[in-house]
């Protein structure tokens, strides 16, 4: 055989070589020589040939041994486990063909003296040759090891990797894609390490895993080496960045930053463990792992790979902590949501779930139900149920085996881009993982409902919910010229919402954001030494723990929140309604109390426009309004609106415009247009004034509806006489529409009405409405109302 086949250095192999060097080799290859243009830095490297594979097997004559073994294991002579054994058993006692380990031992050299260093440490990677393909992911299934240093430890690693060929989880998932065994081979990466033992590395991904948005970066970071990720030992930071606003030097748009537990990393070993986990600091614990800067950067890479690549991307990258560089150290095809239909969704409606038990990171966008088995180990497999929900502390490749055979999988350990994660998309299970405490709180026999279709945050409930699916596609949905737009409120779940074909987000809920993810009140953020209360006092330094300033913690987290959902419809417009909680609810958020005053009757108490200018809240809203700054100005989102709530009159409209300006966000200044909630008798009788001081009006029906009719809409005696479709409120809302659009204002309505009444949606196209707001889940059925209104007054001119 020839021996200039048996090694290449990477830069010399590309795509085209998937059978010599194996998908992800091949994929190194592809990126060192293309990524130089972009000043993109790759470890140096070489890769043992699938030819140095056969040899080895043909030498030791290994190919009868292993035919031997799978046909015992197919005739059920031998278990799953004893195959395996004997197999690897054989490899590693096989010897080395003199002229394989002269070519390794050779690049070895040269690396080493390339890296100017005597026997450099390196990364020993496997690559089987049919691996990373888009429609068969090998992720996982064979072995790597990390700080491998001198020749001897060097050959014993290769020949790991080979003998890893056959681990239990390989045979069972080319069983199951229906792969010939002694057709696959092996290739073995020998990459230059770089020292993130003492820096940080991760994942990231350039579409969103669970939903399939192709606008993100999704990156995943951990202090140490990254296999404490893959493995899923830890909870790493997150990180999440929109692309198309990568290339603005000026913007900065990170959409989110989560930080992990991070409770132990991987760090170089000593004596005979390569590698060894050690706990990290409380410090390391509560500190990102990368800077802005750093995460933009990664981000930039990303999308200069996915570009030369032409697919979405699953690609690993490395900090090395000696010289604080970044470097990406492998790239392949992401194999599951890019096969997905885009244009179909997915909508789950949950009903009598019980009491909730753990939450975490949610994977997937199902739900499941099942009874709980808990399992400390894979060699616990014959204790395990089919369509059970697999609850453990955290998942390798040994576990595949049961997790195909699982309903759903909990874990205590791990984020988005742990192996528990990536195999259950890929089996396409509902997962959570990173819940820290579902071993201490599930047990087996234990009846559960898994929700994954709510969000970024998954639960776990107590018995059997019912559950209903409804799988709509986007070309059943009807075009019409009246908008139809997306009340959205929870920027978690806001991407599982990127395929609806709505003309915007007509409205979100400011309040949600800060009740949900903030769980702060603003007041006690700026005033903080007003806050007497211990206990939430104590809440609010944990929270806001990084922050030297508690008002960033709020600004940031709302711009952010906030910019999840405008990313989402990008660049339709997105109007976000300005902070419109009740004073008892404004006191039940942290540190509250002290801030509101106790108000008989809430809802037409001291809400909306009127807090904004006054003494008590105006500290709050100028801090909102520089979250809406941070969120158009920095974060790139100009397709944002902003809409003021409950303005009674034109004197206040005044007053909140003006303290506006005063913060910043002078209505017209870099094309911000502000709307108005109508939704006070008030302003359809004076609609002409306040049309000439904002660009639009949005209906709330509930408000508008309570206060024509005189009734409490939360009163269930009075529930019977809160009617929409009531000729007076009819009339308010067609008067509205004609005075506004006589001085050429927009209006839409937000409501729930549209959704549950096909009459009433009839009713607003005929009045002239230009768009109507609804809930993801009512979208369909008032699209199909407004076409077929639409289609009726076409037929009756």
């Amino acid at each position: 055989m020839n021996e200039d086949r048996l090694v290449i250095w990477l830069d010399e192999c590309g795509r085209k070589d998937i059978d010599l060097v194996g998908g992800k080799n091949a994929s190194l290859g592809e990126m060192l020589d293309a990524m130089k243009a972009n000043d993109i830095p790759v470890p140096q490297g070489f890769a043992t040939t699938s030819h140095a594979y056969r040899l080895f097997v043909q030498e030791n004559g290994l190919e009868k041994i292993i035919t031997e073994a799978l046909s015992d294991l197919a005739d059920g002579v031998s278990s799953l486990q004893e195959t395996g054994a004997r197999i690897r058993s054989e490899f590693m006692h096989a010897r080395w063909p003199h002229q394989v380990a002269k070519r390794i031992l050779s690049a070895y050299a040269r690396l080493s003296e390339r890296l100017l260093i005597d026997g450099a440490d390196v990364a020993v990677r496997s690559s089987a040759t049919a691996e990373d393909l888009p429609e068969a992911s090998f992720a996982g299934q064979q072995e790597s090891f990390l700080n491998i240093r001198g020749e001897e430890a060097l050959l014993a690693a290769c020949k790991r990797c080979y003998a890893s060929l056959f681990t239990d989880r390989a045979i069972t998932y080319r069983n199951l894609h229906g792969f010939d065994h002694l057709k696959v081979a092996l290739s073995i990466g020998i990459q230059a390490m770089v020292r993130s033992d003492v820096g940080s590395s991760g994942v990231m991904f350039t579409i969103d895993t669970e939903t399939g948005f192709d606008k993100v970066v999704v990156i995943n970071a951990a202090w140490g080496l990254g296999e404490s990720i893959v493995q899923g030992k830890v909870e790493p930071d997150e990180f999440v960045t929109f692309k198309p606003f990568l290339d603005h030097k000026r913007r900065k748009p990170i959409l989110e930053k989560r930080l992990g537990a991070k409770q132990i990393k991987l760090i170089y070993g000593s004596g005979d463990e390569a590698t060894q986990y050690v706990p990290t600091s409380v410090e390391a614990q509560s500190t990102y792992c990368l800077s802005d800067s750093e995460v933009l950067t990664l981000s930039r890479w990303a999308c200069a790979i996915e570009q030369h690549y032409g697919v979405p991307m699953d690609i690993e990258w490395a900090k090395d902590g000696t010289n604080e560089r970044l470097y990406i150290v492998q790239a392949r095809p992401e194999t599951v949501q890019s096969r997905n239909d885009s244009s179909l969704f997915t909508t789950y409606e949950i009903a009598s779930k019980g009491q909730q038990i753990v939450s975490g990171v949610s994977v997937g966008d199902a739900v499941a139900t099942g009874r709980v088995v808990l399992l400390e180990s894979p060699e616990q497999i014959s204790e395990f149920v089919d369509g059970s929900i697999l609850v453990t502390g955290d998942t390798d490749p040994d576990w595949v085996p049961i997790m195909k055979r699982a309903a759903g999988i909990v874990t205590d350990h791990g984020g988005r881009t742990s192996h528990a994660a990536i195999v259950s998309r890929e089996l396409g299970l509902p997962a959570i993982v990173g819940t820290r405490d579902a071993t201490r709180r599930l047990h087996t026999g234990q009846d559960v409902t898994l929700s994954c279709a709510e969000g970024d945050v998954g639960f776990v409930y107590e018995g059997v919910a019912q559950i209903s699916r409804n799988t709509i596609s986007a070309e059943d949905i009807p075009e019409t010229e009246t908008q139809v737009m997306l009340n959205l409120a929870n920027p978690g779940a806001a991407f599982r919402w990127w395929k609806v074909p709505a003309d915007g987000v007509g409205l979100a809920r400011m309040e949600f954001v800060i009740g949900n993810h903030i769980k702060i009140h603003p007041m006690a953020l700026a005033r903080f030494d007003e806050v007497k209360d211990e206990q939430a006092r104590s809440e609010i330094e944990s929270l806001t723990a990084g922050y030297p300033r508690k008002r960033d913690f709020f600004i940031e987290k709302l711009a952010v929140g906030l910019a999840r959902i405008a990313a989402t419809v990008h660049p339709k417009p997105v109007i976000v309604r300005m902070s419109d909680f009740k004073t008892n609810e404004y006191a039940n958020l942290i540190g509250g109390r002290v801030f509101e005053p106790v108000e008989e009757n809430p809802m037409i108490g001291f809400r909306g426009a009127s807090r904004y200018y006054s003494e008590s809240y105006e500290t709050g809203f100028a801090m909102e309004c520089e979250a809406i700054a941070k969120l158009r100005d920095e974060l790139g989102f100009d397709n944002v609106i902003v809409m003021i709530p409950f303005c009674r009159s034109p004197a206040e409209a005044d007053r909140v415009l003006e303290v506006m300006a005063s913060k910043g966000m002078k209505r017209g200044d870099n094309g911000l247009q502000v709307f108005m909630m109508c939704e006070v008798p008030s302003n359809v009788i004076l609609a002409d004034a306040f049309a000439r001081r904002f660009d639009g009006f949005s209906i709330g029906s509930n408000d508008l509806t309570q206060l024509t009719l005189g009734v409490d809409r939360d009163n269930e005696i009075l529930s019977d006489l809160f009617d929409e479709e009531n000729d007076a409120v009819k009339w308010m809302i067609s008067k509205v529409i004609v005075d506004a659009h006589k001085l050429d204002t927009r209006v839409g309505l937000c409501g729930q009405a549209p959704s549950d009444k096909p009459g009433f949606a009839e009713f607003l196209v005929r009045s002239g409405i230009d768009s109507i707001s609804v809930t993801p889940d009512s979208f369909v059925s008032v699209k199909k109302h407004v076409a077929c209104a639409e289609q009726h007054l076409r037929d009756t001119k």
